[in-house]
């Protein structure tokens, strides 16, 4: 049997919005990589894709599988060269390498708007996505302790840092 091939890395336009919107609600029902507790309507991400920032999709054949975002980390000036980044799959398109795929393009394109550092927050346990920012030179900076109750818990997240230049620009 022949493995899929990889999806192509796009941006994202607003034909994908519904597909991105269902790998979050995903998420949201049954997940802890976001603390939303309810599924944001489709304006939220019409929103997202007009906002600064990025917002790329997997697709495979004509199906978003996933996606990955960029956005402003706070907004007070002295933060501009700072963006927090996420990425999240569909459950079929888990483990085979998309992650990394949609933060190389993502990571790429906001070192070429003079991004300096990028941060991920992971709620935790999530060996997976800690996996994949270790290995997209993430450093975990800090945990947070049970900042977030979901699915009648609390949960820590892990906060997740990355410098893209060397700071001489």
């Amino acid at each position: 049997m022949v493995a899929p091939a990889m999806p192509t890395v796009r941006d994202a336009t607003p034909d994908d919005l519904p597909a991105v919107k269902a790998i979050y609600d995903e998420q949201v029902a049954h997940g802890i990589a976001t603390f939303d507790t309810t599924a944001p309507p489709l304006d939220h991400w019409r929103d997202r894709l007009d906002s600064p920032g990025h917002l790329l999709v997997a697709v495979e054949d004509t199906t978003v599988v996933g996606y990955a975002f960029s956005s402003t980390f706070r907004p007070r000036a002295a933060y501009d060269r700072t963006q927090e980044v996420s990425v999240y799959l569909d459950a079929r398109a888990r483990g085979r390498g998309l992650g990394r795929a949609l933060y190389d393009v993502l990571l790429a394109r906001l070192r070429d708007d003079g991004i300096h550092t990028v941060l991920a927050v992971v709620a935790l346990p999530n060996d997976a996505s800690e996996a994949l920012h270790r290995g997209c030179g993430f450093e975990r900076v800090g945990v947070l302790p049970e900042v977030g109750h979901k699915l009648g818990r609390w949960i820590d997240t892990a906060l997740y840092a990355r410098v893209l230049d060397d700071g001489l620009t």
